[in-house]
């Protein structure tokens, strides 16, 4: 009798394929079968690209003569530690009672490359075979059967295949080439320096481009230069309480455009700040007038729902957990059934989805935390209306939708970590402020004059909390202010007069750019290089960025690994390395080009073209071994090591051999007895 074969991702993941199917199973080595299906698992990837030794003997000792390398068929062999599964999966993708296979691996480019390449290499008779694409969103049971009973042909998938193929060739090439052919070039540069034995120089098409990002941000904050400046700041004394106004050299100003001024509202000099307070105070007592005063409300709607980057970004703001903690314990979350696919770029949920929803309310119901604003939700019916609001767009959705609870689970919560448990609040909360109204804030903002010159107050008030009180969002201090000071400025109109209790001098300066951290990191990346703090604004410019949401924490994760960036557990903050800048530094004047976020990013576009059949797998490839071909080029025929010894030591001296100073200064010159492992800046 003909039997289906499933293949799933993980052992953990068949198990739950197995119990949606309700079919008897007998345990076998590596694999359960009942009467009409067989379902085994890969464990990750069996199957890898091969080593250049491996087309070629001469390839196993880094040459500069055997670059560039530039194989026109790739090699893939099983990776070693896993042959046992491999063969117990390639022996039943063979077997003849097996006419149709069910792809389960996970519904995204590393999920398809991964069974792509087992089948590959299995040598599977696809004309012998039907083939279906299982393609789900979460691990509940009816998903499972959904995705089983929709389940496509997998040629429909062949573009994503396409593009998962050129992605691993690409970090491939570009690895492989530029790792050898500058650290031949250049690793005993940078040992000489710092008197170790060997350089290895690890480029990557992306991991390359993020520390260079790293770098030149620590290089903006040393070379800022910090510029006070002089705020001149009326006090007034007004309903039993106090508030203070700012003084603005706006139109009609006598400092208007003066070169006294840093910015409108403060002085580069305190002489000429204290000369406009003794202008002002030389008549007695000192009153201001209202010019005009302003009351509006102003809507805060709740915020998109998570993707992976901005639920890494929330977590390292608010936890100080790092991007690939985040993504293991979303991924906890996913195979426990409580939440959706994590490795999504989408922020919003299907049409499909919307319709369904009201389920994933009812199941949070029994969730402790938050079951009352769900049963809120319900009880008003404001789950109804949602596909007709901005958290539903069926355009804005490639591979998966925004990361939302399920609803279902919540048994498995108590079993789980402790940060487990806060993240998945974390996602339930957002979820739920999608059905709540905006928050309403009153705004007042109030303009006077004294002695002709003006002063600004403003005062934002919560009015009515909305989505806040679901979300957990503590109000800003500004946000709180007195209320008989708020009672008494309803009655301020043009012309009032208000007293002034004093005026004085604010001094304050010039702030330098903020470093990274891993989930401001995570933004940045996502946006080809450009931290956006603004949600709404990130939003409507996000494109292809550098990496994907599967690929960016383990980036990260990598450049800490080989000890080019620091990483800060308690702040998550990132800085360089002395060996990380010395790597930038020498890739910043051989191939400057892997630095670029926008170029990395446009590889990154390009790679989603293919999966869109917009373009060639052909011309793609063309492109990348052009680039690959003329870079390496270049840098055979340049030399750059006399550059190399005076930029080392500019950064050399911000290092000591214990990776700090109590200064944050060093005498340049060679650093012979450092340890670059250990080196980060001050």
């Amino acid at each position: 009798m003909a039997k289906a074969l499933f293949i799933a991702e993980k052992p953990s993941v068949a198990q739950e394929f197995a119990k949606a199917l309700k079919i008897n199973t007998s345990r076998r080595d590596g694999y359960l079968e009942g009467d009409n299906a067989v379902i085994t698992w890969c464990v990750g990837h069996l199957v890898t690209m091969s080593y250049p030794e491996a087309y070629d003997e001469k390839y196993k000792k880094w040459s500069l003569a055997t670059l560039p390398f530039l194989p026109e068929k790739f090699l893939y062999e099983v990776i070693p530690g896993v042959e046992k599964q491999f063969k117990i999966v390639s022996g039943l993708l063979n077997r003849e009672d097996v006419d149709t296979i069910y792809v389960c691996t996970d519904s995204g480019r590393e999920g398809e490359y991964i069974y792509r390449l087992v089948e590959q290499q299995a040598g599977v008779k696809k004309e012998t075979k039907k083939r279906r694409r299982v393609w789900i969103d979460s691990q509940t049971e009816e998903e499972i059967l959904r995705g089983i009973k929709e389940a496509k042909d997998l040629s429909e998938y062949d573009h994503l295949a396409d593009a998962a193929y050129l992605r691993a060739k690409e970090d491939y090439l570009m690895g492989i080439n530029f790792s050898r052919l500058l650290t031949l070039k250049y690793g005993n540069a940078i040992s000489n320096y710092q008197g170790t034995r060997y350089t290895v120089i690890s480029v990557g098409r992306v991991m390359t481009c993020v520390l260079g990002m790293v770098v030149r941000r620590e290089r903006e904050i040393r070379e800022f230069v910090k510029t006070p400046f002089y705020r001149v700041v009326s006090t007034y004394a007004y309903g039993g309480g106090g508030f203070e106004g700012e003084f603005r050299a706006v139109e009609g100003s006598k400092y208007a455009n003066s070169p006294k001024l840093y910015k409108e509202n403060g002085f580069k000099e305190k002489k000429d700040a204290q000369e406009l307070i003794d202008a002002l105070g030389a008549v007695q007592p000192i009153e201001a007038v209202t010019d005009s005063i302003e009351r509006k409300k102003e809507n805060k709607n709740p915020p998109l729902l998570f993707n992976l980057a901005e639920l890494q970004n929330e977590c390292s703001r608010l936890f100080k957990i790092s991007p690939d903690e985040t993504l293991r314990t979303v991924q906890e979350l996913y195979e426990k059934k409580l939440v959706t696919y994590p490795r999504t770029d989408a922020r919003v949920l299907s049409t499909a989805v919307a319709k369904e929803i009201s389920k994933n309310l009812r199941g949070l119901c029994a969730y402790p935390a938050a079951g009352n604003f769900a049963q809120e939700v319900l009880e008003a019916g404001s789950y109804k209306s949602i596909a007709r609001t901005r958290y539903v767009n069926d355009k804005q959705i490639t591979d998966h939708y925004a990361i939302i609870p399920t609803g279902q689970g919540l048994g498995a919560l108590q079993r789980l970590p402790a940060q487990s448990s806060k993240v998945y609040e974390l996602i339930v909360r957002r979820f739920l402020s999608i059905f709540y109204p905006a928050a309403v804030y009153r705004k007042i903002n109030l303009v006077t004059v004294i002695g002709g010159e003006k002063f600004f107050s403003s005062f934002k008030v919560l009015e009515e909390p909305g989505y806040l009180k679901v979300a957990g969002v503590r109000q800003n201090k500004e946000e709180q202010i007195d209320t008989g000071l708020l009672s008494a400025l309803q009655s301020v109109k043009k012309g009032t007069v208000l007293p002034v209790e004093k005026l004085e001098i604010k001094e304050g300066e010039t702030s330098p750019p903020k470093r990274y951290n891993s989930g401001s990191m995570i933004l940045a990346m996502e946006n080809a290089g450009q931290l956006i703090e603004d949600e709404e604004l990130r939003e409507q410019i996000k494109g292809s960025g550098i990496g994907t949401s599967a690929t960016r924490a383990e980036i990260l994760k990598k450049l800490i690994a080989n000890k080019y960036i620091a990483l800060n557990k308690k702040t998550q903050i990132l800085t360089p390395t002395l060996l990380g800048e010395m790597i930038f530094d020498v890739v910043n004047r051989s191939i400057r080009s892997l630095l670029n976020p926008e170029l990395t990013a446009s590889w990154e576009k390009g790679l989603t073209y293919v999966a869109e059949g917009t373009i060639t797998p052909e011309e793609y490839m063309t492109k990348l071994n052009n680039f690959v071909r003329s870079r390496t080029e270049n840098v055979l025929n340049a030399n750059i090591h006399y550059e190399l010894r005076s930029v080392f030591d500019a950064a050399a001296k911000f290092y000591d051999a214990k990776g700090r100073t109590g200064s944050g200064q060093q005498k340049s010159g060679g650093k012979k007895n450092g340890n670059s492992k250990n080196q980060q800046p001050v």
